[in-house]
């Protein structure tokens, strides 16, 4: 790609998540990539969709996310931080939630302390080409850099659970 495709590329990605939250057209986005996520139609297999119940409705919410494996173990990274909804909902039901990807999945969400989540932010960004313009470190950055931000991007550890 050249640089100008990739400037266009950034810009139309910021304006889709401004000030962190989604716009219209991203909310409609989403809500197809989560239905695409889940079915596990034309997606990767970390391409999955979380759901978790709603922190105010305690209705189920689904959220598009990438998940990405680092040191034998699985994580999800918010790239648009701390106010991300999913965040606030999965701190709220303490963790519980379900992984889609054809199949449903109950898992607890761990999150991991700020000084952990340096080299999972860099693997992240290397695998979720989506999150690029969200986080303000570029690929390949020392982990130096990856570790200034690490407190503003919330990391959580996924862990099998029953389904009861």
């Amino acid at each position: 790609m050249n640089q100008v495709s990739d400037r266009r590329r950034h810009r139309l990605r910021r304006w889709l998540y401004r000030g962190g939250r989604p716009n219209w057209l991203a909310r409609a986005m989403n809500r197809i990539s989560a239905w695409q996520f889940s079915a596990g139609f034309l997606a990767p297999g970390n391409w999955i969709t979380l759901e978790v119940a709603g922190r105010r409705t305690g209705r189920t919410v689904s959220f598009p996310v990438v998940a990405v494996d680092h040191d034998g173990r699985r994580y999800l990274v918010s790239m648009l931080g701390e106010q991300a909804n999913w965040v606030r909902n999965v701190r709220a039901a303490a963790g519980r939630a379900v992984l889609r990807h054809g199949r449903r999945r109950p898992v607890l969400l761990v999150e991991e302390p700020v000084e952990r989540r340096a080299p999972i932010l860099r693997h992240y960004l290397e695998k979720a080409p989506g999150a690029r313009p969200h986080l303000p470190v570029p690929r390949g950055a020392p982990l130096a850099e990856f570790a200034q931000i690490a407190a503003a991007y919330p990391v959580f550890r996924v862990l099998p659970r029953s389904a009861s």
